[in-house]
């Protein structure tokens, strides 16, 4: 393969946008006018769609890590002439402090270049191509020494503090040296053709500032339990996948990024999912972040508008958009040739009847900071989201995984289904004169008695996936975390050993079914849940510390990791890695403590 593996990059955020740099000092992907934007960057998916390389001439040994706290990538090559530190961030609005971050970002992607030892000799190799690469933009040298490139309804300036840029039909390359306390910034600004220009930052003013408005957010949330540092660093990626403007939590930054290499489920993952948004805010409300979830709260609320008898989709834009239809981008080769790449994702479209139990289950495990009364839209949504749940929890749906089959009787939907009128039933009180609570809490007790009945399987000796089937499913893991079954109960522990047994692979992972390529890191720490909550927190300290070992050099997950080879898979950096990890580490936290 021709291009670097996935655990190489490290992720740049102005919580609008993101980027992916590598070890080898290349940004790969950046979709600078949002996350779901189109790429300017993006190699990633295509050796031919543009990149901005920044590294030494010479070969290097590279060490990688954040600054504490931040999203401030340094960056360490050790040459045989010497050795200098290239630090890169997405520039935060000058002087945001606290969680003004990134409610206005400039759209700039910081590089700043430290001579540490020696003398280094250092290669620049500029080639935007933006709309996924469709276009070759025009670069035009400006009289202060910057470069223009310019297509369709793109514009980017890139300028530096080293002397003047220099660019041939396609791209700027350049070499310069750094010598031991010498500093090279440049700065790649964004605008759209038609609007106000790109901004102008000074490269290294503006990267300190950045790093201060990271810190300034990181000193307002405390966590005092178990594992700190992971626990602070995931809650910092999560803070860089939060769309600021809206609050909405993107899934991961990039589109396509395969769960295996060669194949063909490869999604776009850059929008946020209402089935993940129990699970989100309970890592927010752990890695203390109230003021997060308090405006997540009101993007969902606004995004599902008033609820009717259409299913609610399992996932919207940043902005709420509710269409968010697919389609290919045939001329990219994808990662690794895994076809096709796809932007957009039409799981809009399917029956996902989960999604109301994780909406209405955050809104419950929130109530108290919620208040006594409910806001009316918040009130509303609740109301609507029961009724529509007592009205079709016995029909089939696409499941949690979102296959693209047939729909079936999961038993992780029918179970978040009883999670839904469970958690109306407690909410009555704050839900005015709309609420039903006898008669929710009577359907409520007919979906229990079903999924009791339906889901156990006497062959298997476990919960299977889906009712009628022999398939051992991971999202059965989940029952326990919500609250269903106890985690120490004769077949719920039967079922958790046989999830081991069966979709473990020995080293922490745990794949969602049989054929699963490879293991999903979010029911690796499932697991670790159901184990804390069975009374074996020791065996869960254990499975949770073998997991942790599989991020990166600088702490970040994607969605899966191949268990033949520990090589990460999937969408990177990974939301629900990373609340699975954070969540992980609480309950580890409480049955300490216990």
């Amino acid at each position: 393969m021709d291009q670097p593996p996935i655990s190489d990059y490290g992720f740049l955020s102005d919580c609008r946008s993101g980027a992916l740099v590598g070890r080898d000092g290349s940004v790969d992907w950046w979709c600078p006018g949002r996350f779901d934007g189109a790429s300017v960057l993006g190699r990633l998916l295509d050796p031919s769609a543009g990149h901005w390389r920044l590294a030494p001439v010479a070969p290097s040994r590279v060490e990688r890590a954040y600054l504490p706290d931040t999203l401030v990538l340094r960056t360490v090559h050790h040459t045989p002439s010497g050795s200098v530190a290239v630090l890169d961030a997405l520039a935060a609005e000058v002087g945001a402090r606290g969680h003004e971050l990134g409610l206005n970002s400039p759209a700039v992607l910081l590089r700043v270049v430290q001579g540490l030892t020696g003398r280094v000799r250092m290669a620049l190799d500029f080639a935007p191509r933006p709309e996924y690469g469709l276009l070759t933009p025009y670069l035009h040298e400006q009289a202060d020494g910057s470069v223009l490139a310019g297509a369709g309804p793109v514009a980017l300036v890139l300028h530096g503090t080293g002397g003047a840029l220099r660019a041939d039909r396609e791209r700027v390359r350049q070499e310069f040296e750094v010598p031991a306390g010498g500093t090279v910034g440049f700065a790649l600004a964004y605008a759209e053709t038609y609007g106000d220009p790109p901004v102008r930052l000074d490269p290294v003013a503006a990267l300190a500032d950045t790093t201060r408005a990271w810190e300034a957010f990181r000193e307002s949330h405390r966590y005092e339990g178990r594992y700190a540092p992971q626990v602070r660093h995931s809650a910092t990626v999560l803070t860089g996948l939060t769309y600021a403007r809206s609050g909405a939590v993107a899934a991961a930054p990039t589109t396509s990024l395969p769960e295996r290499l060669g194949g063909d489920r490869n999604y776009d993952y850059r929008f946020s999912w209402l089935r993940d948004f129990s699970m989100t805010m309970r890592a927010l409300w752990v890695a203390a972040c109230p003021s997060e979830a308090d405006r997540l709260f009101a993007w969902a609320a606004r995004s599902i508008g008033r609820v009717g008898a259409d299913p609610v989709p399992v996932l919207f834009g940043l902005e709420g958009e509710r269409d968010i239809s697919e389609h290919d981008c045939s001329h990219l080769r994808g990662y690794g040739d895994s076809r096709p790449v796809r932007v957009g994702n039409d799981a809009w479209r399917q029956r996902q009847l989960d999604v109301p139990g994780e909406v209405i289950d955050a809104v419950w495990q929130f109530r108290d900071y919620l208040g006594d009364t409910l806001a009316e839209e918040l009130r509303e949504m609740v109301l609507g989201l029961a009724e529509q749940v007592a009205a079709t929890w016995r029909l089939p749906d696409r499941g949690m995984w979102e296959t693209r089959d047939v729909d079936r009787h999961y038993l992780s939907s029918k179970v978040l289904c009883w999670v839904a009128l469970d958690r109306a039933v407690e909410l009555a009180p704050r839900l005015g004169e709309g609420a039903d609570p006898r008669r929710w809490a009577a359907i409520r007790d007919e979906i229990r008695a079903t999924v009791l009945r339906e889901g156990w399987n006497d062959r298997v000796g476990a919960y299977t996936g889906a009712f009628g089937s022999p398939e051992l499913d991971a999202s059965v893991l989940f029952l326990p975390v919500v609250g269903f079954v106890p985690a120490s109960e004769p077949r719920m522990r039967a079922t958790i050993e046989a999830v081991e047994r069966e979709l473990g692979t020995g080293d922490g992972l745990v794949r969602r079914w049989s054929t699963d390529p490879a293991g999903f890191l979010l029911c690796s720490f499932w697991l670790v849940e159901c184990l804390a909550m069975a009374g074996e927190p020791e065996r869960a300290r254990r499975l949770f510390e073998r997991v942790l070992a599989y991020a990166n050099d600088v702490g970040l997950f994607a969605e899966q990791v191949d268990p033949q080879t520990g090589v990460q898979c999937g969408n990177t950096p990974q939301a629900l890695s990373h609340i699975g990890l954070i969540n992980a580490a609480w309950r580890l936290t409480e049955s300490a403590s216990a």
